[in-house]
């Protein structure tokens, strides 16, 4: 099959992801000011994590005072799934790809980066993942640079607003694979009900934000492995 992908391609393929991130960084940066974040570090952590899950939720962490080492495990909680697309997506690039750019694709691979380059149907190149990385990384970086300097003007009541987009993120995240797949919609619903048992259980509600997260979600997911193991295929 002729690899026929180029960085033009890439590009025009991000476009799409591109959009969609600038809307979600205004929110980021506005947040991380009006949280007390100094104007340099929104633009900075967006550029080195580009996460928007990870990074809404150490804001949210952040806001209810957590120490450094909650939001550190939280957020290797909540990325780990990063782990696995990486394994997925290194099964198809090419194996000539040097280590510098290995890192570089592992970089930018984000949940809609990694759908977008598995769907293609002829073997991928460098050039092309360039493209695809790019743009999303000016379009996460570039909107949170106009948060961030927009925070100290956004009215109230649109920064008010503007909190709930990480509760919509988490929303657009889990509905869809929640729809199709039982196996998920299983551990959302555990995941809740341990959060709501947390909340009103006496001693446990004391417990900070950032380690119910943790405990929630490793909790819910080795109830759901064992419930619904993964059965490996047979060697035919």
């Amino acid at each position: 099959m002729k690899n026929n992908l180029s960085f033009k391609d890439g590009i025009i393929d991000a476009l799409p992801i591109c959009l969609g991130y600038v809307s979600v960084a205004i929110a980021f940066g506005v947040l991380a000011v009006q949280n007390g974040l100094p104007l340099w570090a929104p633009p900075i952590i967006s550029v080195f994590d580009m996460s928007g899950t990870g990074q809404f939720a150490a804001l949210d962490l952040l806001k209810a005072t957590a120490s450094y080492l909650e939001i550190f495990c939280a957020i290797l909680v909540i990325n780990a799934r990063y782990f696995l697309m990486s394994v997925s997506l290194s099964q198809i690039i090419p194996a000539d790809f040097k280590w510098w750019q290995r890192i570089i694709v592992a970089y930018g691979n984000t949940d809609e980066i990694f759908a977008m380059a598995t769907s293609k149907k002829v073997p991928l190149n460098f050039k092309y993942m360039i493209g695809l990385i790019i743009a999303p990384v000016i379009g996460w970086t570039s909107g949170t640079v106009i948060g961030t300097f927009a925070g100290d003007i956004v009215p109230e009541v649109l920064s008010s607003a503007l909190g709930i987009s990480l509760y919509a993120m988490f929303l657009a995240i889990i509905i869809p694979p929640a729809t199709d797949s039982r196996p998920i919609t299983f551990t959302v619903v555990v995941s809740a009900i341990l959060s709501i048992s947390f909340y009103y259980t006496p001693y446990l509600n004391k417990l900070s934000s950032g380690w119910v997260i943790i405990i929630c979600g490793l909790t819910a997911s080795v109830i759901s492995a064992i419930k619904y193991p993964v059965r490996e295929a047979d060697d035919e």
